[in-house]
């Protein structure tokens, strides 16, 4: 696994354009989320680093169910080299852990690269004008690593704080702390990179 952190963007940047697939078909485009502030999530199925906070980001979905709030998850790793990542694949992972957002397919790869994301997980949070506040780390646990392919969250639980409270003041209309962290996890996969196995 190539160990990777968010490129940390600037603050500020706008909301880049897209339009890609969720699970059941439906499409979504980021003019949907225009009123409103934006999370969106590049994760996948595969990666331990986003098998850790899984749980969380559905906790997430569901704790601003109420709040004038969007968020999506985009899945953007080479399918080819990574099965577990297949679109019938993370239709059953969206069920499975309940999440209630659009898990979108980003199929050519290219709205990642639009996003300059880099890693699996990687968060881009937008407020109503689709200005970038935050870009980081839900918080600062990681999955212990016992062995090859093997981790282990014991003591590591996720809480999500860094993102919640980013969260929180965007949608209050309060300056974001700019004391932000990198995410680290699973380096993306792209199609026209070698990379190594997770």
């Amino acid at each position: 696994m190539a160990l990777t952190e968010s490129s940390m963007v600037a603050l500020g940047t706008p909301l880049p354009g897209f339009r890609l697939p969720d699970t059941d078909g439906t499409y979504y485009s980021s003019d949907d989320f225009a009123d409103r502030p934006l999370l969106v999530m590049f994760i996948c199925n595969h990666c331990p680093y986003v098998k850790h906070i899984a749980d969380e980001l559905s906790r997430l979905s569901r704790d601003f169910a109420e709040a004038r709030f969007a968020m999506v998850a985009i899945q953007s790793n080479d399918v080819e080299g990574y099965p577990e990542d297949r679109p019938e694949l993370m239709h059953a992972e969206k069920e499975n852990r309940d999440y209630r957002f659009p898990y979108l397919y980003d199929e050519s790869q290219q709205v990642a690269k639009e996003f300059q994301a880099t890693c699996t997980p990687d968060f881009f949070l937008f407020d109503s004008d689709q200005r970038l506040t935050y870009r980081g780390r839900l918080d600062e646990t990681r999955p212990t690593r016992i062995a090859s392919g093997v981790y282990d969250s014991v003591g590591q639980e996720p809480h999500g704080r860094d993102l919640r409270e980013a969260i929180k003041s965007t949608l209050e209309g309060n300056p974001v702390n700019s004391q932000q962290f990198p995410s680290v996890g699973c380096n993306i996969k792209w199609k026209d990179l070698e990379t190594s196995d997770a």
